[in-house]
């Protein structure tokens, strides 16, 4: 009896898991549990190439996660409000990556400025 108790348990568990998964209540499936890339554009060119692709911002719900892919030297990062209000400033030491927890929904920009002067600018919304 004790046997079958356990089995029962068991299958209970494993299927209550399968179907979180497949539900996404998980949060570990493709794509939605991943976050939405912000696209990065270049505000203005000082000197040098083009390093636009070599900053990967994403949101995933009120988490912004930042992630460089070479290293471009130090970076200052400023994310406002799209009404212009400065929400948070902090500096990244690349190739390393950072994570900021953006409080409140609504639209923002976020800015990337780079050691001789270039500046990348991205725009994403927070929702509830």
């Amino acid at each position: 009896m004790k046997k079958v108790a356990i089995s029962v348990l068991m299958l209970c568990i494993i299927l209550s898991g399968a179907w979180c998964y497949a539900h996404g209540a998980s949060g570990t499936e493709n794509g939605k549990g991943d976050g939405i890339l912000i696209e990065v554009k270049e505000t203005s060119s000082h000197v040098g190439f083009e390093k636009s692709s070599a900053i990967i911002p994403s949101i995933n719900g009120h988490v912004l996660f930042v992630w460089f892919t070479e290293n471009i030297g130090q970076v200052a990062i400023e994310i406002t409000t799209a009404t212009g209000a400065v929400v948070q400033t902090c500096w990244a030491e690349t190739p390393n990556g950072l994570q900021a927890y953006i409080p409140y929904a609504g639209n923002y920009i976020i800015t990337f400025t780079l050691a001789n002067g270039d500046e990348y600018y991205g725009e994403f919304t927070v929702t509830d």
